[in-house]
């Protein structure tokens, strides 16, 4: 016993000092800042998938139309069927915006397990500009939005940017768990693996590149067999040399409440993605888990009062870490869910490991070794 006292303060100690170097590397990136020169306004082609719609599907597809932006923008819309029920929300749109260069897709051809990717794919044959911005369907941009991202990519070296993103409705319990694991951990863990290396992956939310890097690695093509096609793109195209760069603007992901089985099943599909990916950083994952390796201390040893110490830190840097990113407080009152969160990952984490059959836009796959998918 007194050998695993030892271990589980250990660990408990490693696991506060984790959470304590994700809050300041979190505090040191300049989140929100925009940029100071907006004469760089290439010509941007939006491709947006869509797929079903819900009540904040209307809000989030109109912020694209009322980008404050300087340069020509050709926005595509993506679906795989003239029924599906977002066509006529898009076509509202483009009727009241006759300005705008917008045009809605009907993507019919079926070219890989990733029916995402194949709507890009199709997308693309339409495309006319260099830069393209690839964003999913819940995503909802500020004003400013296309100005700031597109910015790094005056730099030749940049290969693709990409931004953080925040659940931005929550309004149940069951969404509080996405919204601490997205708002205050998701984020900040990004960071901190930046500091051991240059970012190697991008964040799916909305990403921006050129045609050029796209031809240089394959095209959409070579994604669509992947689960993680966000994650493949960005690195494949940092394997190809260039710099995966984030922005500081954050965009919204907005989305209906959800059931605690819909999260679980998000959360357990996220947990083998990143499994698949990155094996090793996802197996030491678990090391970060502060309120798991507290728990497991004090069942060693009821007498460590550190113990409750720990625990407290863990819950002030993930409020401070969810207003940093939201600007908001509202999360403040559920405080008390983020210890249990913690421990329902550990539960993620372990099935993360006893299977690859995920579900995903309502059909069931297998995640085969490389990320790569394949229906059941």
């Amino acid at each position: 016993m007194f050998f695993l006292n030892w271990v589980a303060a250990g660990l408990a100690i490693l696991s506060c000092g984790l959470t304590l170097w994700q809050w300041l590397v979190a505090r040191r990136f300049p989140l929100h800042q925009r940029v100071a020169n907006k004469n760089f306004s290439p010509a941007i082609t939006i491709l947006k998938p869509l797929k079903g719609c819900d009540g904040e599907t209307k809000e989030c597809l109109l912020s694209w139309f009322l980008q404050d932006y300087s340069g020509p923008v050709q926005i595509l819309f993506g679906v795989a069927s003239a029924n599906d029920p977002a066509c006529p929300i898009v076509q509202e749109f483009i009727s009241q915006n006759p300005q705008s260069d917008a045009t809605l897709v009907v993507c019919h051809e079926a070219l890989g397990p990733n029916a995402k990717v194949s709507t890009l794919i199709q997308l693309q044959r339409h495309a006319r500009n260099e830069i393209l911005i690839i964003s999913d369907a819940d995503v909802f941009v500020p004003k400013d939005f296309l100005a700031n991202i597109v910015a790094p990519l005056e730099n030749p070296e940049v290969g693709l940017v990409n931004c953080f993103y925040t659940l931005a409705n929550p309004s149940n319990v069951a969404m509080h768990w996405e919204a601490i694991a997205v708002n205050a951990d998701f984020w900040s863990q990004v960071l901190q693996s930046q500091t051991l290396k240059p970012l190697d992956f991008a964040l799916g939310a909305v990403m921006a590149t050129r045609c050029e890097q796209l031809q240089q690695i394959g095209g959409f093509e070579s994604l669509v067999d992947f689960l993680a096609d966000d994650y493949q793109l960005g690195n494949k195209i940092a394997r190809a040399g260039k710099q995966i760069i984030l922005s500081p603007v954050v965009v919204e992901c907005r989305e209906p409440p959800p059931t605690w089985i819909k999260v679980w099943t998000h959360q357990l599909r996220w947990a083998r993605t990143i499994r698949v990916c990155q094996p090793v950083p996802f197996f030491f994952s678990i090391l970060s888990n502060t309120t798991l390796w507290s728990l497991i201390w004090f069942i060693t040893n009821p007498m460590a009062v550190l113990t409750l110490f720990f625990v407290a830190i863990r819950i002030v840097i993930a409020l401070s870490l969810q207003t940093r990113l939201t600007r908001l407080r509202r999360h403040y009152f559920y405080w008390w869910f983020i210890p249990i969160k913690d421990l329902l990952n550990v539960a993620i984490w372990i099935f993360a490991f006893v299977g690859n059959k995920i579900q995903w836009r309502g059909e069931t796959f297998r995640v085969l070794r490389g990320g790569k998918l394949e229906k059941c």
